[in-house]
């Protein structure tokens, strides 16, 4: 399988039927995924590029992922906590907003925040060295493209999601914890609402759907970025279909993961 396929250096400009470009971007992102594995497999990684996508995809977003959950925790228990205080069960507020967060919320509000500040810079990284001939560069120097620029991408982010993950669930039930303080749910019934109905595969299952979600961040926008043409248009273009397909392929696979993950329990 020769790498030049995972991106089209095609610019035509030829029609195309939307199954044709369904089909063709499907096949990409399959080559593109698979050529990285094969990368990894080999144990062709750069480690010092790996380091620094991790600092770029974890670190530094882990605020603004904290900060969103944080806020959409308090919301859903501002709606919850008051039509259970008035239905005699406010004991289970802390329950339902864990189990909200982690099955649902924080895995979503991770990959959504990710995509958005992320998978548009990674998009418009590959899509600017697309345009600039530095990946043609790189391929004159025998370097892959797919090795050197989404493998370190790729793996940071498999390992980093997972953790803006855990950082969401904690301040998504803190965020609802204040507002059902103010609702006159003390900590001990806050927590005992947790302990009872919420179990560790919840949070478990929710960091499975991370995982799912890295892979589609960093595919779609390297994939993006990669098969960028046609100058500085280009670029954007190719990076506002990364954050936007990303998006729609984020909440497609939550259905599928939700289904098969937490239908039956």
């Amino acid at each position: 399988m020769r790498e030049e396929l995972v991106w089209l250096d095609d610019e035509s400009g030829r029609q195309q039927s939307v199954w044709q470009a369904t089909l063709e971007f499907v096949g990409a992102l399959w080559l593109l995924l698979t050529a990285s594995l094969r990368a990894v497999l080999q144990g062709r990684i750069e480690a010092r590029e790996t380091i620094h996508q991790m600092a770029f995809i974890g670190a530094a977003s882990a605020p603004i992922v904290a900060l969103t959950s944080a806020f959409t925790g308090a919301v859903v228990t501002l709606y919850s906590a008051s039509l259970l205080v008035q239905a005699g069960g406010g004991g289970f507020v802390g329950g339902a907003i864990a189990l909200a967060m982690t099955r649902e919320l924080a895995p979503i509000l991770t990959g959504i925040m990710v995509a958005a500040r992320c998978g548009s810079a990674i998009a418009a990284q590959l899509g600017t060295m697309k345009i600039t001939e530095q990946i043609d560069a790189l391929r004159a120097l025998a370097v892959s493209p797919v090795q050197y620029l989404v493998v370190p991408r790729v793996l940071a982010a498999l390992v980093m999601f997972p953790m803006l993950c855990a950082i969401a669930n904690f301040a998504g039930i803190g965020g609802g914890w204040v507002v059902a303080n103010a609702f006159g749910i003390g900590l001990n019934s806050f927590l005992d609402s947790i302990r009872l109905l919420t179990k560790p595969f919840d949070l478990v299952g929710g960091l499975i759907k991370t995982l799912v979600f890295a892979l589609i961040v960093t595919i779609v926008s390297c994939q993006q970025g990669l098969g960028a043409r046609g100058g500085a248009a280009g670029v954007g273009y190719a990076t506002t279909r990364a954050v936007v397909l990303s998006m729609v392929l984020i909440f497609a696979a939550n259905y599928f993961l939700a289904d098969l993950l937490f239908a039956k329990r």
